[in-house]
């Protein structure tokens, strides 16, 4: 079974894990192929051959296959865990952080429903939700905070461009987490802002609320500015590789 580079974190703040989901489709009834969390230094990233089948546009878009059994990924093979061995990995991760809030793109109307779904297909849904703090989409987060910047698009892929000024390899879910932490460094939510985005898997049904609610969670993610900078670093390096 895959392990996870973590080694623990600072006890001092709120921890914040940056999650995302690569799947077999765009739809409900799609299934994990790909779990990858960060929070700052610390990652864990995993692989699930799906039951049914990849969609055309999922395979174009992601590079993921799947013959014989086995996942590949741009034509290499890689290695793979059960989805029960994935999710209780995720949850172990999240226990080991105290209690963090969950935040990544979209997440309230994708990959939140679908990590629900198979959460309760396991019995495993009341260790995740003991293990966080809740979970905050940055898509509507981002469209509340930049709404005055007339962005055509809040992909999180043109926010990273525009706001961090590099491109990466997105539709892999690992280069996401590690794209929205950095870019989250630098839009520097408040910790109401944050707060009134917060959702539950028993609450993302609902709208978010209209006025910031009370809580006692503080926000802000540790070494901001560092963890844009590295980010950015990177980005300037695959830019000339590419170039």
């Amino acid at each position: 079974m895959q392990k996870s580079d973590s080694d623990g974190v600072g006890k001092s703040q709120q921890s914040l894990v940056f999650f995302d989901l690569e799947t077999t489709g765009l739809n409900q009834s799609c299934e994990i192929v790909q779990l990858a969390a960060v929070s700052g230094s610390h990652s864990l990233n995993l692989y699930v051959i799906p039951r049914c089948r990849m969609q055309r546009g999922a395979a174009r878009v992601t590079g993921f296959r799947v013959r014989r059994q086995r996942l590949y990924l741009h034509r290499q093979l890689v290695l793979t865990n059960s989805l029960r061995e994935v999710l209780v990995s995720f949850i172990a991760f999240l226990q080991m952080l105290r209690g963090p809030l969950v935040i990544g793109h979209n997440i309230r109307r994708f990959d939140c429903p679908l990590l629900a779904r198979a959460l309760d297909e396991l019995d495993l849904r009341a260790e995740f939700e003991s293990a966080v703090s809740g979970c905050v989409d940055t898509l509507p987060l981002a469209r509340e905070m930049l709404k005055d910047r007339g962005l055509q698009s809040f992909r999180q892929e043109n926010l990273v461009r525009e706001l961090l000024g590099v491109s990466y390899k997105a539709h892999d879910a690992l280069e996401d987490v590690r794209a929205l932490q950095a870019l989250f460094s630098v839009l520097q939510p408040t910790p109401e802002l944050i707060c009134r985005h917060r959702f539950t898997l028993d609450t993302m049904e609902n709208k978010p609320a209209v006025k910031a609610a009370k809580s006692k969670v503080p926000c802000k993610p540790p070494e901001q500015r560092t963890l844009w900078e590295n980010f950015r670093q990177t980005g300037k390096k695959e830019d000339k590789a590419t170039s």
